[in-house]
């Protein structure tokens, strides 16, 4: 088996502590995410999940500490993060295609008002074959359901081919047989890409990611996939019934993916 050692780093946060005018938000955050890992954050609101987003994707700089993503400062490191933010608000009535809110992804990486390349339209049309979208790239935004926007939001990250990808409540706004089938996708592209994503859905965070942590100011994160009590009363600083952490403790049903693994 690989070891961390052997694996390549892809985020390094060194003493990370991060907020608002004085108000700290993050506190002394030490995390590392190697190469293939696919890391689930949870924690309370207001505990610092989306400013730690922030300090990724390079739009709040750090009070102190270090943030290096593929061994480079965040303003060039950013560049190999693909990111799908919680809430998209649109006009559910302006036209605009699948395929133009995926090709959306690629504006990064190229120079200002210069024309789509043939590549862009490579790296959109395989984008949308990894979320099961392509047949679906001709057809209006606005009349897809959550969990077909949810996909293409995805594919836009996707699009901009990077190393890892992060995502802020990725299933928050559907239901829970959808928000299913969106952790068996992230299960099947971590296999190309790092994924660290951030949710309230312990049970979810329980069955599909690597490892997982809690975030309140703090960092709880042991590197294990279990979430247990007293990680939660660490982070939630009251005690929280455990719904499923592992294997012992499960009480849904178990996914595809689970069962694949125990086939013979």
């Amino acid at each position: 088996m690989e070891t961390e050692t052997q694996r390549r780093e892809v985020i390094a946060i060194r003493n990370l502590w991060a907020g608002y005018d004085r108000e700290q938000v993050l506190e002394d955050i030490n995390l590392t995410v190697y190469e293939g890992d696919f890391i689930g954050l949870i924690g309370p609101n207001g505990g610092g999940k989306t400013t730690l987003i922030r300090v990724l994707l390079g739009l709040l700089p750090p009070t102190r500490g270090e943030v290096r993503i593929m061994g480079r400062p965040v303003q060039e490191g950013r560049r190999e993060v693909g990111y799908v933010p919680q809430v998209v608000e649109f006009d559910r009535a302006f036209p605009i295609s699948v395929w133009d809110v995926t090709r959306m992804g690629r504006l990064g990486q190229r120079r200002l008002l210069q024309r789509y390349t043939p590549e862009d339209d490579a790296c959109v049309a395989e984008a949308l074959r990894q979320v099961e979208m392509f047949d679906l790239r001709r057809r209006p935004i606005g009349e897809l359901s959550g969990g077909q926007r949810q996909r293409v939001y995805i594919a836009r990250a996707l699009a901009t081919r990077p190393k890892i990808l992060l995502l802020d409540e990725p299933t928050s706004s559907v239901d829970p047989q959808v928000s299913s089938d969106i952790y068996e996708l992230l299960w099947e592209l971590n296999e190309q890409v790092t994924i660290l994503l951030i949710s309230h859905d312990m049970g979810a965070i329980s069955s599909y990611v690597k490892t997982v942590g809690c975030l309140n100011r703090r960092l709880f994160y042991h590197g294990g996939q279990e979430i247990t009590a007293e990680m939660l009363e660490l982070a939630y600083q009251c005690p929280i019934d455990l719904i499923a952490h592992g294997v012992p403790h499960r009480v849904f049903a178990k996914h595809a993916h689970e069962a694949q693994q125990e086939e013979p």
